[in-house]
């Protein structure tokens, strides 16, 4: 198996078009956690003038993928339960860490903390993925 660990951040920031249009990036990425950084804009608040929950999970995704994938085997998010604890709002760094609590080879669960600049909890999310038995390669389409 590959180690993919030293380039998933390169290759997600790279090939994760949706997310590095959101102003997502991977700052780190180990086979135990990832960590993946935001901040809000203008661009991300929703009507009630925080942050919009889509961009709050998108940030989160990023995340979970990094560490789903790195090692090495292509892993996609079949199941996720978001909880908003309170508001960002424009000018927030947002910090994305998904840490790793069931390693099962074919349904991985990971449970991901988006905190602001203050270590203040903005959102939870816990997801569980779908190994797939093919290497993670960043060509790789959904099939």
């Amino acid at each position: 198996m590959p180690d993919t660990t030293m380039d998933i951040a390169e290759i997600l920031n790279r090939t994760d078009r949706f997310a590095a249009n959101a102003g997502c990036k991977l700052t780190e990425v180990d086979e135990e956690h990832a960590v993946a950084e935001m901040v809000v804009t203008a661009e991300h608040l929703n009507g009630g003038q925080v942050c919009q929950g889509g961009a709050l999970f998108t940030l989160a995704d990023l995340a979970m993928a990094a560490l789903l994938n790195s090692r090495g085997q292509l892993t996609f998010g079949i199941n996720n339960s978001i909880i908003f604890v309170s508001s960002a709002k424009e000018g927030d760094l947002l910090r994305a860490e998904a840490v790793s609590i069931s390693n099962h080879p074919k349904i991985p669960s990971v449970e991901v903390r988006v905190t602001n600049q203050e270590g203040r909890l903005i959102c939870h999310i816990t997801g569980i993925g779908y190994t797939k038995s093919i290497p993670f390669h960043p060509s790789h389409s959904a099939r």
